[in-house]
């Protein structure tokens, strides 16, 4: 999803506004995760960009797109700019720990 989104709208209220983004962006999310895996990997991993404009966006995580959202929304920005793809990723295996009992 490469979408550039509008916080300002004549008849709804920037709240109304930025709870639809919100929702769209989980819904996007929510899709992307129930697509079936391709063999070998374990989860969707995201890459995810975040700004008020498309050049001058940067590298966010996942977790921080509603922490941005609201951001743009305390700003009065009259639109934002967010980018998320999927990838497949496997998991780092855990380290063994060695035990030694002294």
């Amino acid at each position: 999803m490469k979408k550039t989104f509008a916080l300002t709208h004549p008849k709804k209220a920037s709240a109304r506004v930025v709870e639809a983004i919100k929702h769209d962006v989980k819904k996007y999310i929510r899709r992307e995760r129930n697509k079936t895996l391709p063999a070998g990997t374990d989860f969707w991993d995201f890459d995810c960009k975040f700004g008020h404009t498309e050049q001058e966006a940067k590298v966010i995580h996942v977790k921080e797109i509603n922490k941005y959202i609201d951001e743009a929304e305390k700003l009065e920005l009259p639109s934002l700019y967010l980018e998320i793809l999927a990838k497949p990723a496997t998991r780092a295996p855990r380290p063994d720990f060695d035990f030694d009992e002294e």
